[in-house]
C-alpha cells in the first residue's frame, strides 16, 4: 500500500480523485469530516447509550458520547505523532503532494470520532440482542428466505458495519451520508470484510466485520480506491487494514482499558489501592510522588494517573506502529498495536479487573437483561409490522405502530433482506432512553 494512495480525499459521489492541495487552508479537507460527524444526529445520540453502565444516573460515567470525544483526543496525538515521522521518513508526501502532520491527526481524530457510531442502544448487549433476535428468536423465520451472507449480518449484528452504513448510506434529502473522505472511512475499518466467512485467520481484521451485503458495492470501491490489499478468494470480500485504522483501534483500546478502569474507582466497585498497584506500573517512569501527594481527593487522584498512563500507552503504539510501518503497508501486520506493545501485560490485567468488577457487576448484568428484553420487543413489534404492510396484510395495530417510525425511516423496502436490516438500523440509532419509552408505548407502560 502507498501512502498517497492512502490518504485519498476522494467523497462519496465524486467522479475524481481530489488533490490535498486544492483544499480550502481556512477548513481543510479532512478536518471537514471531523466537522461532518460532530454535528449529525447519529453522533449526538451517543449522549444517552451506553459506554459501562446501561441508563446511569451517576453524573461521571462515561456515556458513548464522552467515550468517542476522548478517543478522538488519543487518535489526534496518535496520528500526529505517526504522522510526523512518515514525513520524515517519506518527504516526497509532503513536497509532492502537501501532505502536513496534521492530516494524519486529522484523520484518525475524525475515524475514532466516529468508532462508536454504529453501536445500538444498550452497549455490546445491544449488538447481542439484535442478533439473538433472529439467531434464536422470532425472526429465525426469516432465515429460509435469505442468503448465507444476508442471514449472517442480521444474526451476528456488528456496531462496525452500522457504523459503516450510518457515515455512508444515502438518506432522505442527504445524498451519500455524510461524504467523508475514503481516507477517514479507511481509517474507520477495522474490520474491511464481510460477515462470511466467519474469523478465517487469526489476523485482527478478521475477528469482526465492516460493511453489510447492502454495502458491499461502495465498500470495494472505498476499498479499491485506498489500494487496500485484497486477502480474500472466490466470492468473498475482504482487505488487509488501512494502516491508519491500527491507530484508531489503539486510541479505543487505550481509552477503554483506562478510562473504564477509572470509571470502577469513582463508582466504588474497584478499591482505589488497586489503582495504585495497577497503574504504578504504566506511571513508575513519569508520575512526580511530590505532586501525587499534594492531591486531596480520590478523582484528582485517579485523573493524575490516568493521564499518565494514557500518555504512556500513546508513546508505546506510536513505536510499536513506526517498527512495523513496512509490514503494515505490506498487509503483513496481524495484530493489534496494544497487543504487541511494552505494556500489554498491564493492559490485560486491568481488563481482567473491570470484566469481574465491573462489566460483571450486578447492576450492569440487570440492565443489559432489560436492554435484551426492550430490543427483542422493538424489533418484533416494527420486522412484524413493516413485513405485513409490504405483503399486503397489515391490520389496523400495524399501521399504528408503523407511525411510530421517524420520517427518515419511512420508506419501502422491496427486498426482505432489506427491510429486516430497515429496522435494525432504525432500532440501533436510539438512544438508552428512547428505546426505553418506545418500549414502554408498545407495552402499555405508557397509558393514554
Amino acid at each position: 500500500m502507498h501512502w498517497e494512495q492512502l490518504l485519498s480525499l476522494k467523497r462519496q459521489g465524486d467522479t475524481s480523485k481530489r488533490l490535498r492541495k486544492e483544499q480550502d487552508d481556512t477548513r481543510l479537507g479532512f478536518e471537514v469530516d471531523y466537522d461532518r460527524i460532530i454535528f449529525s444526529s447519529a453522533f449526538r445520540s451517543l449522549q444517552d447509550k451506553t459506554q459501562v453502565i446501561p441508563l446511569s444516573k451517576t453524573d461521571f460515567v462515561h456515556t458513548r458520547l464522552t467515550h468517542s470525544l476522548e478517543v478522538s483526543v488519543v487518535g489526534r496525538s496518535l496520528g500526529r505523532l505517526v504522522g510526523k515521522k512518515i514525513l520524515e521518513k517519506h518527504p516526497y508526501l509532503q513536497d509532492i503532494h502537501g501532505f502536513q502532520m496534521n492530516d494524519f491527526g486529522a484523520i484518525v481524530a475524525a475515524a475514532s470520532l466516529a468508532h462508536d457510531i454504529g453501536n445500538p442502544p444498550f452497549g455490546h448487549s445491544g449488538e447481542k440482542a439484535i442478533g439473538e433476535y433472529f439467531k434464536i428468536g422470532r425472526g429465525l423465520q426469516y432465515q429460509d428466505q435469505l442468503t448465507a451472507k444476508e442471514w449472517q449480518d442480521l444474526i451476528d449484528f456488528e456496531g462496525n458495519a452500522n457504523g459503516f452504513n450510518l457515515l455512508t448510506a444515502s438518506r432522505p434529502g442527504i445524498e451519500g451520508g455524510l461524504r467523508i473522505s475514503y481516507a477517514t472511512l479507511g481509517a474507520f475499518m477495522k474490520y474491511p470484510k464481510e460477515s462470511l466467512p466467519k474469523k478465517p485467520t487469526a489476523n485482527i481484521a478478521d475477528k469482526k466485520y465492516g460493511f453489510f451485503q447492502a454495502d458491499a458495492a461502495f465498500f470495494q470501491d472505498v476499498a479499491n480506491d485506498l489500494g487496500l490489499i485484497p486477502n480474500k478468494t472466490g466470492d468473498d470480500v475482504g482487505f488487509e487494514r488501512h494502516p491508519l485504522a491500527y491507530l484508531v483501534e489503539a486510541a479505543d483500546d487505550i481509552c477503554y482499558t483506562i478510562i473504564d478502569f477509572e470509571d470502577g474507582i469513582n463508582l466504588g466497585v474497584i478499591p482505589e489501592e488497586f489503582a495504585l498497584e495497577y497503574l504504578i506500573k504504566l506511571v513508575k517512569d513519569t508520575v512526580h510522588v511530590d505532586k501525587y501527594k499534594t492531591l486531596t481527593t480520590k478523582e484528582d487522584r485517579i485523573s493524575y494517573l490516568r493521564a499518565l498512563a494514557i500518555g504512556t500507552l500513546i508513546n508505546d503504539a506510536v513505536t510499536t506502529f513506526l517498527e512495523n510501518e513496512d509490514k503494515i503497508l505490506a498487509g503483513q501486520y496481524a495484530y493489534a498495536l496494544t497487543d504487541q506493545g511494552k505494556y500489554t501485560a498491564q493492559m490485560k490485567d486491568i481488563i481482567s479487573l473491570s470484566i469481574k468488577n465491573i462489566y460483571q457487576s450486578r447492576e450492569v448484568v440487570e440492565k443489559e437483561v432489560i436492554g435484551y428484553r426492550i430490543i427483542n420487543t422493538l424489533l418484533d413489534t416494527f420486522c412484524t409490522a413493516y413485513n405485513n404492510k409490504f405483503e399486503g396484510k397489515a391490520g389496523n395495530y400495524d399501521t399504528l405502530v408503523l407511525k411510530l417510525l421517524p420520517e427518515k425511516f419511512v420508506t419501502d423496502k422491496m427486498n426482505l433482506y432489506d427491510r429486516l436490516l430497515h429496522i435494525c438500523h432504525f432500532v440501533s440509532t436510539l438512544t438508552d432512553g428512547k428505546a426505553l419509552l418506545l418500549y414502554n408505548t408498545i407495552t402499555g407502560v405508557n397509558k393514554a
